[in-house]
This record gives structure tokens, sequence and C-alpha cells, in this order.
């Protein structure tokens, strides 16, 4: 029996909680992991996993042979690494993961910078709102908005997600502008569902030390982030929308910030990979770049004006070197949408 190869196909098979997707990601024949457990089993006289028709269960002892595993196999790995890639930087396949428009305004703009940098590492970078599993789906690094979940990840904090509340001068014209929380009550908006479980997000308020959750009174739903920014420029309602993403609008006219001193709760945005004791290079330089650009982005600032007005539509423009107001209207998103990825 190859123990170098029974420790790889066992960590995978957990890791993968499949012996058919274990077999897969090895490129082994579906019968193989079995095999290869059994006989891994027998020569440790000990059982590893209760196996059900639905799910795979570790016992104690195979907790702990499997996080041996992972070091000894992170050694061998990092080992590798310092002797065949000496002087040769980062190199090899490396899949990430983020929300569509963080890809499309903030690192898509700047990506061939770590092309240039790093030219050996292969991207491959997928778009989405949807919760990603990275182990389950081979994925290096993940960029995720929200409180993050997952004891097995690792987190390294990138910023906050700013946000603000926004009505259109039509809506206002018609009903007027709020100038106190309490004032909500006698307002319409827009309400934004998640698609994963069909709930609906409420309005969220902060001031000082002070928060409060607003149900707002709205016949409009809509869980797609264009629409909902859509439906606030046509004067649908009232709507709470990432700043950087409203910034176009309030420049224009066509949105106008209000409850000013009231802002809706940030969330932390992080670059998040699976725990393990060897962080491969690949993964490392793209953290760090990853860090370093979202410290330098002018549309994550939260620096204002003298005016008290933060300044971010020139942000814009002088990322994209075009008028604010022809910012694609796809690049959109809604806080409860990101909050997926958590």
């Amino acid at each position: 029996m190859d123990r170098f190869q029974a420790m790889q196909v066992f960590t995978k098979v957990v890791e993968m909680k499949s012996f058919s997707r274990a077999a897969d990601a090895l490129d082994l024949p579906r019968a193989s992991p079995t095999t290869i457990i059994k006989k891994l089993e027998a020569h440790l006289q000990v059982r590893l996993m209760q196996r059900t028709t639905r799910r795979l269960n570790l016992t104690p002892e195979g907790a702990e042979y499997y996080e041996r595993c992972v070091r000894i196999l992170a050694e061998i790995d990092e080992t590798e690494d310092l002797l065949v890639n000496t002087g040769k930087g980062p190199r090899g396949r490396l899949r990430v993961d983020m929300p569509a428009s963080i890809g499309r305004l903030i690192v898509m703009p700047r990506i061939e910078d770590f092309r240039e940098r790093f030219p050996n590492v292969n991207l491959m970078i997928g778009f989405g709102d949807k919760r990603v599993d990275l182990i389950q789906e081979g994925v290096d690094c993940a960029i995720r908005v929200g409180e993050l979940e997952d004891s097995s990840l690792v987190p390294r904090r990138l910023g906050n997600l700013l946000t603000l509340t926004a009505a259109s001068p039509e809506y206002i014209r018609r009903f007027g502008e709020p100038r106190r929380i309490e004032d909500l009550e006698q307002h319409l908006a827009v309400h934004y569902f998640s698609s994963r479980t069909g709930r609906i997000t409420n309005f969220s308020f902060e001031k000082g030390d002070g928060s409060t959750d607003v149900k707002m009174t709205g016949a409009l739903s809509v869980n797609d982030a264009d629409a909902y920014v859509m439906c606030g420029v046509s004067g649908a309602g009232l709507i709470q929308a990432p700043r950087f993403m409203l910034a176009p609008y309030l420049q224009s006219g066509e949105l106008v910030e209000i409850l000013a001193d009231w802002k809706p709760r940030t969330m932390p945005i992080a670059a998040v990979y699976p725990h393990n004791r060897h962080l491969a290079p690949k993964v490392r330089v793209f953290v760090e770049w990853i860090a370093e650009l979202f410290d330098k982005c002018p549309l994550m600032s939260d620096e204002v004006d003298s005016d008290g007005r933060c300044p971010i539509s020139h942000s814009i423009r002088s990322m994209f070197q075009m008028d604010p107001r022809v910012v694609p209207h796809h690049s959109a998103i809604h806080p409860a949408a990101l909050e997926t990825h958590a």
C-alpha cells in the first residue's frame, strides 16, 4: 500500500465529503478511494470514518488522523515548492471567487497589475452572489461580505462595505423627505429579498452607539440589485445600497441621500481561504495583493470632503476615466445579495 497516496485520498474524501468526488478530483477510478481507505484502515487497525448511504462521519481517531495528514502533506508541498520553484516565484492555477460587482468595479480594472507581478500564476476568477463551499468547489480564495460563520476559513480583513439610504427627487416631491427615523412609518420602500431564503431585508441604521432595524412598508420587492436601484431611481420608494454603487446617481441628481446622520449598518469585507498550516505561495501573494488593492481603492474610502461629502464620484471618474453617469448599471450590488457570501 502506498501510504502517501492513501493519506492524499483520505484527506480528499474528507474534504469533498464523497468518495466519487474525491476520485474525480484526484483523477482516479471511481472505485479506487473506497479500496484505498479500506486498506488504510486495515493497516492502521482502526476505523477512520462511519459510512452511510447519505453522509460520511469521521470517528474520533479519523478526525485526529485527518489533522495529522493535513500537516504532513502540507510540509511535503512546502518542501517541494522550496526546491522546485526556487527563484521562479509563485506558480500554478489559482481559483478565486468573489461577488460580481466587487469584481467588476474594484478587482478587474487592476487585475493586469497582479498578472504582471506574478506571470506564472494562472488565474480562474468566478463571479456570483451565491455562497460557495471553497473546499468542495476547489476554490483557493474568496472575497466575502458579512460576518464570517465558517470556522474552517481564515479571514484577511479588507475593509467595510459602506451603504446609504436614498430616494429620487420625484419620490421626495410626492411624499416629502423623512427627517427622522420615526418619519419612515409614513414612507414606502423598495424591498430586496434573498434568492436563497426568500426573506426580505429590513432597513438598518446606526448613529453613535445606537442602532435600529426598521420594517418598512412597501408593495414592490425584487431580488436583483440592478432592478432594485432602478426602482429607486424611478421613484418607487426608498432604497439602501452600497455607497460606491449609488454615487453616479447622486452626482447626476437622479438620487438624493436621506437621513444622512443615520447611516445603514456597515458590513466587513474579507479575503478568506481554507485553514491550513501551509499557505500556498500563490494564495499568499494574491491575498496580500488584494489587501493592498482595497487599502488604496478610493471606492472603499470613508474619507469626506470639507463640506462633509464623500469624494467618491471623483474616485469613480478617475478609476474608469469616464463620466460617472455612464458607469454600467450591471455593476449594481445590494448588501443582502453580498451577505450570502458570509
